[in-house]
């Protein structure tokens, strides 16, 4: 809650909206796997499970790399405060 992905010069980029998000040092660039995963998933309550079936759809990918994949991208998200 509180972000937003956007298309900024042909990149996605995740930024915050709102008066208190406001910190244009730390814009968040998103590969293309991973913007698939942002929105699809935006406003919802997912795990890696969700994602790596995501991943799945969208890419010709084995279940054990695009669970492993899952996983590395929400532990980013949470470091940086994407996700809790």
């Amino acid at each position: 809650d509180g972000f937003e992905l956007r298309d900024v010069c042909g990149e996605k980029v995740v930024v915050a909206h709102g008066y208190k998000n406001i910190d244009f040092s730390k814009i968040i660039n998103l590969n293309e796997s991973a913007a698939v995963l942002w929105e699809a998933v935006l406003g919802k309550d997912f795990g890696a499970e969700e994602l790596a079936n995501i991943l799945m759809e969208h890419y010709e990918v084995e279940r054990s790399v695009a669970l492993t994949d899952a996983i590395r991208v929400m532990k980013e998200w949470q470091e940086i405060g994407l996700t809790e």
